[in-house]
Formats: structure tokens, C-alpha cells, sequence
């Protein structure tokens, strides 16, 4: 083949390639990245409710004894309010020897013994409500509390997440599909394909401190479409 007829052939496949590179570029240059956001509240859907005391003392024997007893007023009392023992557990106690700790050698009593009861239950506004009544434990001479503190740290769940996930993914989808078609017209052009897409963590926390129990949920997806 003569020399300018390879040159010729030289150039229409360098064009073509330029062109090719072009559109390429075009596709991809002309993109637009969006967000959908989807939240929803629920009701927690279990409580772990930690009830805790401390007995000090000199004498080990009877701190036990006096414990125990408590114990049972306690789970009578998580029983009276309609609470059956499979949700009741009683943790093991825990003992503190004053008198073993050489910066503790001067405390009043050598021993403490501290108790937890948990309940573990879905019936959670049947938690909510005993907490109202918490104090007929103070009357029986029982000082609960947890920790070193007097509140009551209720745990409060949810459990449900993925029977709502595949809904809260579309919402979110087509919200940021909403966006982006809007985005669109105001650019002139029309949506294309998706080019990418990328799903959130789903994020769970209270609503408010003063309702721990409502759980507000939220899942962010990023989409990047093509316009045409």
C-alpha cells in the first residue's frame, strides 16, 4: 500500500478515536450526584431494665441473707405487675471487701454486696409504666438504683430494622431520583442511567432524652445519574 495511503488510513483512525473520546467524555462529564433521605420513628420494641441495689455490712452471712431476701421482694414485685420469670434474671452478686483495699481500710462497714435484677421484655410500655411505680421498692426499704447513681438506665431497642429496610432503601431512592430529575430540568437536560449508587448505614437513636423509648431511623443513598 503506498505510502499516503497509509498516512490516510492514519488519520481517519485517529479521528475516529478522537471522536469516540469525545462522546465518552460528554457521557460521563455530564453527571449529577444526589442524596435521598428517608426517616421514620418507632417504638422500641424491647426494654432491658436493670434493677440494682447495694447492702453494707459487717457481717457476710447476713448481708447474704438480707439480699436474698430483697431479691425476692423485688421479682414478687416484677410479678405482680404482670411479669412472668422467663423475662426476670438475677445476676450473681457482686462483693467488695473494704478491708482487703488498704485506701478502703477506714470505711464504715467492711462489706458490700451489690445486687442486679434485670428484666428483659417486649412489653415496653409495660416498663414505662412500672417505672411509676418503683417506689413501692423504697417502702420495702429498698434502695435501687444503678451504679453509683439513682437513675434508671432502661435500654430500650429496636429490633424490627429489617422488616422495614427494603422500604426505607426505595423511599430514599426515589427521593433522591426526585431531586435529580429536578436538577435536570433546571439544567436543561433529561435523566439518564444510573452511573453509580451507594446505600447508607442505617442509623438508629432516640428521638429526645426525655423519650428514649421512640427511636428515630435514618438511612442516606447517594445516587450519580447520567443527563442527556
Amino acid at each position: 500500500m503506498p505510502r499516503g495511503m497509509w498516512l490516510l488510513l492514519s488519520v481517519v483512525v485517529l479521528g475516529l478515536f478522537l471522536l469516540f473520546a469525545v462522546r465518552l467524555f460528554k457521557t460521563y462529564d455530564h453527571t449529577v450526584s444526589v442524596r435521598g433521605l428517608c426517616e421514620r420513628e418507632v417504638m422500641a420494641d424491647r426494654a432491658i431494665y436493670p434493677i440494682s441495689y447495694k447492702e453494707a455490712g459487717n457481717d457476710l452471712v447476713q448481708l447474704y441473707a438480707s439480699v436474698n431476701t430483697k431479691n425476692q421482694q423485688i421479682i414478687q414485685f416484677l410479678k405482680e405487675n404482670g411479669f412472668s420469670e422467663d423475662e426476670i434474671s438475677v445476676s450473681a452478686p457482686a462483693i467488695t471487701d473494704h478491708y482487703s483495699d488498704s485506701y478502703s481500710s477506714n470505711a464504715p462497714s467492711r462489706y458490700v454486696i451489690k445486687s442486679v435484677i434485670t428484666l428483659y421484655t417486649t412489653r415496653v410500655q409495660a416498663v414505662i409504666d412500672l417505672q411509676s411505680r418503683q417506689s413501692a421498692l423504697v417502702e420495702k426499704g429498698i434502695a435501687v438504683g444503678s451504679g453509683d447513681t439513682w437513675e434508671n438506665p432502661v435500654e430500650y431497642n429496636f429490633e424490627g430494622l429489617n422488616d422495614i429496610k427494603p422500604e426505607m432503601i426505595e423511599e430514599a431512592n426515589r427521593n433522591a431520583r426526585t431531586a435529580a430529575e429536578q436538577f435536570a430540568r433546571d439544567y436543561g437536560s433529561r435523566l439518564g442511567k444510573i452511573v453509580e449508587a451507594n446505600q447508607g448505614l442505617f442509623t438508629i437513636e432516640p428521638r429526645d432524652s426525655n423519650t428514649p423509648q421512640v427511636k428515630r431511623i435514618r438511612v442516606v443513598t447517594s445516587v450519580t445519574y447520567n443527563l442527556r
